[in-house]
């Protein structure tokens, strides 16, 4: 059975200023998802599910479904406040909907087979693709997972902080910790995140997580618990965010699963914010004029059908 590619594509993109999934970056008006689902293909993935939202549901399908229809299966789901377990509480005056844990929990009921975690808005590379979709179709288990690790110098936004999951590691390669730092940035004095108006440096090699994971449907089971836990806790709080890396730090703990990390080198690049644009379409022509992708995505070849 082919793995699924789920990409979290609801974020509303208030630090880029609009829909930065939807945004343009390719020569043919690609965006960053379509390479990716492009790497995807071409990597042995036969299924891509969209988590988005209710408000741009419509455009979103009718931008996709034109360029990728009848290359691969695709599934949409959305992801709302409104969208928990029953009988869970939250407070009522919330804007935003959970975070990165929730959004893959809304794909619960449409992905049955090994499956990886996107963000829609980050380029991770085509070999990065590969490396995944070999792991899901002969590692994957339940009781070993995977997350595709990048250098943290690679993964840093020149036009501001960014959110990156800070790993450990131990001897033989398995994640032993990962802690989401949502204020990273490159300072005078080197890369480091900020916490309790504290900065705190960090190593320019550190392995960091970009929230591409590899897991089993078992990750259902889990999400679904802790998130009941996590709003019994923290439901009234009006911003608070359950994280996929929080979520992965306690399987960890609980010892039923370990997560292999499997490294790239790529160069991320993405559009935080909108200043990042011009960076990434300068990254995407590069690409082309080294016949990583044809300059007309999905035009100028005949990818395999699922």
């Amino acid at each position: 059975m082919k793995p699924t590619l789920l990409v979290l594509a609801a974020g509303m993109g208030s630090r880029y200023g609009g829909l930065k999934q939807m945004d343009p970056i390719g020569p043919s008006n690609e965006t960053i998802i379509d390479y990716s689902i492009y790497d995807a293909i071409e990597a042995g993935f036969g299924k891509i599910v969209f988590v988005i939202r209710e408000s741009f549901e419509q455009e979103f399908k009718a931008l996709f479904n034109s360029k990728i229809a009848g290359r691969i299966e695709v599934e949409y789901v959305t992801q709302e406040i409104d969208k928990v377990p029953q009988n869970s509480k939250y407070n009522p005056e919330r804007e935003k909907p959970w975070g990165t844990g929730h959004a893959i929990l809304m794909a619960k009921n449409c992905i049955n087979e090994p499956f990886a975690v996107i963000n829609a808005d980050d380029y991770y590379g085509a070999g990065a693709f590969k490396t995944m979709a070999d792991f899901l179709a002969t590692e994957a288990t339940d009781e070993q997972n995977c997350m595709i690790g990048y250098n943290l110098k690679n993964t840093i936004s020149e036009n501001g902080y960014v959110s990156r999951g800070v790993c450990s590691t131990d001897k033989n390669g398995f994640l032993k910790e990962v802690n989401e730092r949502t204020h990273i940035e490159q300072t005078k004095n080197g890369i480091a995140y900020k916490e309790n108006e504290q900065w705190i440096s960090l190593a320019s090699d550190t392995t960091v997580s970009m929230n591409f994971w590899g897991f089993t449907p078992q990750l259902f089971k889990h999400l679904e618990a802790q998130f009941i836990t996590f709003l019994e806790k923290r439901g009234q709080e009006l911003k608070s965010e359950f994280y996929i890396p929080f979520v992965v730090s306690e399987i960890i703990k609980s010892g039923v699963t370990q997560f292999k990390v499997l490294k790239s080198d790529a160069q991320w690049f993405g559009v935080t914010y909108s200043e990042d644009k011009a960076k990434a379409v300068e990254a995407i022509n590069n690409l082309i004029e080294k016949n990583v992708y044809p300059a007309k995505l999905w035009q100028d070849v005949s990818l395999p059908t699922n």
